[in-house]
């Protein structure tokens, strides 16, 4: 079903549109006016928005071995909320995605967006996760401030280029199943005892490091987080697949260790998402504050 259109306010003239592997919170995404197109979740022959999947049916079904997938919004879904866009007046849309590695999702959008009349920027961040939602608040807020499409553009790129996605999964096997591993894949002979942190690269899930056991695995993930951030202004996620009190852990552990962090954002990791990374998983989300030269938007 087509994404509902946010309408910011009336000298906006950028709208920015971005997917639900973003892991934006709803109450945030409408508060900036980002709308959210919903990738599609499939368990055995229901498929539907992944908003409309309850968390623990997906997670049953995993954890039943049934038969999970998911796929990119219909270009349909695209076209309206562009069309959309053009109607509330805006000057141009800056389309804002998963990683095509990960997700045909950007090649959707880019087919809707030959058949409108706004011109519309569809971008491939090469990530997901809360690198994707700290682009897209980074993009809306230079657009509610007025910022041209060319200024949406730069912000959005400043913040998802500087910033690190570190993962933590219980296992390799969902990402397996769903052909995500890539180069993880050289550690799917690992001890169940040895965790395997991984990261994006080159718009890849990726290997980083590899550590005896889950709680020293999530503190080494911790430490990365911290040198990441070093001694930069910092905003911070902390995402998690049905695994809310690690996650409290962590972001406990990443307060008192990070003074210097201008947001700290908890939340529930995609199910897009979470139907390739497992139960259990972890997410932390290391993003630069970048602050645009006085008068960017002009």
């Amino acid at each position: 079903m087509p994404a509902k259109m946010q309408h910011g306010k009336s000298h906006q003239r950028v709208a920015v549109v971005t997917d639900s592997t973003a892991c934006l919170p709803e109450q945030l995404a409408e508060k900036l006016g980002i709308t959210v197109a919903q990738i599609q979740v499939r368990i055995g022959d229901l498929v539907d928005d992944e908003a409309r999947v309850p968390l623990t049916k997906l997670v049953d079904a995993m954890r039943d071995q049934q038969d999970v997938a998911t796929a990119p919004p219909d270009p349909g879904a695209f076209f309206w909320t562009y069309a959309d866009a053009a109607a509330a007046g805006v000057e141009a849309v800056v389309s804002l995605h998963v990683s095509t590695d990960l997700s045909r999702t950007a090649e959707a959008a880019r087919e809707a967006a030959a058949q409108v009349q706004v011109p519309v920027h569809v971008v491939d961040t090469r990530t997901c996760g809360m690198s994707l939602g700290y682009a897209a608040v980074a993009a809306a807020t230079a657009a509610a401030a007025g910022g041209d499409a060319r200024a949406v553009l730069s912000v959005a790129q400043q913040s998802f280029r500087r910033s690190s996605e570190l993962m933590y999964v219980d296992t390799l096997e969902y990402l397996r199943r769903g052909g995500r591993i890539g180069a993880a894949a050289a550690l799917l002979g690992s001890a169940l005892s040895v965790k395997p942190l991984l990261t994006m690269a080159d718009g890849r899930i990726a290997p980083l490091d590899r550590v005896l056991g889950a709680d020293r695995a999530v503190r080494k993930m911790v430490d990365i987080a911290v040198d990441r951030a070093g001694d930069a202004e910092v905003d911070i996620a902390v995402e998690h697949f049905d695994a809310p009190e690690r996650a409290q852990s962590v972001l406990e552990q990443l307060r008192a260790k990070l003074p210097k962090v201008r947001r700290f954002l908890l939340t529930q990791v995609s199910s897009a998402i979470g139907a390739h990374i497992g139960p259990g998983a972890l997410g932390v989300t290391v993003s630069p504050v970048w602050e645009p030269a006085a008068g960017f938007a002009r």
